[in-house]
């Protein structure tokens, strides 16, 4: 029997193929403190799935990689050997693998390692990034639609509730490379996130309330702090997102057809 060419695997290095233009303008301004860091959270994330692997036998996943990138890249800095393999250990584990692997997660493995290791370790300074890297989160989102795998109404609810809120009403420019870049990394994931269509709209422009929400009240929290603080949340909050979809097509229908 041939296989489907849509399996887990092919999301996953489409997924990493539309990341390419992020982790490449990241590696080229960070240097070889960016290589070390990816290099050692791609070490933790892979012994862990390896582990699993052999423990279900279970053929090797490239999701793992993916978590990698996205903490290396968000993770807070100089935390040094233990508390960041600590963290990825967590969040690989209790956010993903203890699921049976990715696609039966509940919420994104690297969210669950940054959300630990923010609320674990709180007095580590978050990275900044300079611009260039946050321009790449734009071709990053378009070949993720492009290729099917990120969902477009998640990227474009968040857009149009942050980028309406900056037109009307001035929202707080500071905080927009990086709710771009977590967007991409974190929100737009196709396993932990909405999967109606209605919801993904909802999921987005969540996350672009939550970050423009914490971005006015939340007193000394770096642009990445409280955008991962949203995506957690936002990630909490799908299920409901889609059981609100699911039940406003419900009245629809039921409507629409005289309450048959």
């Amino acid at each position: 029997m041939i296989r489907g060419l849509w399996d887990r695997e092919m999301v996953a290095l489409l997924l990493l193929a539309a990341l390419m233009p992020m982790a490449l303008v990241w590696i080229w301004f960070g240097g070889a403190g960016a290589v070390g860091r990816l290099g050692l959270a791609l070490i933790v994330s892979g012994a862990w799935h390896l582990i699993f692997m052999l423990a279900r036998a279970q053929p090797p996943s490239f999701a793992g990689a993916i978590t990698a990138l996205a903490v290396a890249m968000l993770a807070p800095e100089d935390m040094g050997l233990v508390r960041i393999v600590l963290g990825i250990s967590f969040g690989a584990v209790f956010g993903e693998l203890v699921f049976g692997g990715w696609g039966r997660n509940v919420l994104n493995p690297a969210t669950v390692t940054l959300a630990f290791l923010g609320f674990g370790f709180p007095t580590f300074a978050w990275p900044d990034f300079v611009l260039p890297v946050a321009w790449a989160a734009i071709p990053a989102a378009g070949l993720g639609v492009l290729f099917g795998v990120m969902p477009f109404g998640i990227l474009a609810g968040a857009a149009l509730v942050g980028g309406g809120t900056a037109l009307l009403a001035g929202g707080p420019d500071w905080v927009v490379p990086a709710a771009a870049m977590v967007l991409v990394l974190l929100v737009a994931d196709p396993v932990a996130s909405a999967s109606t269509a209605l919801g993904r709209w909802l999921n987005g422009a969540l996350y672009a309330a939550l970050v423009l929400l914490f971005a006015s009240g939340w007193e000394g929290a770096s642009p990445v702090q409280l955008c991962v603080a949203a995506a957690l949340l936002a990630s909490l909050a799908a299920p409901l997102l889609d059981d609100i979809a699911i039940a406003l097509w419900t009245l629809q229908r039921r409507r629409r057809h005289g309450g048959s």
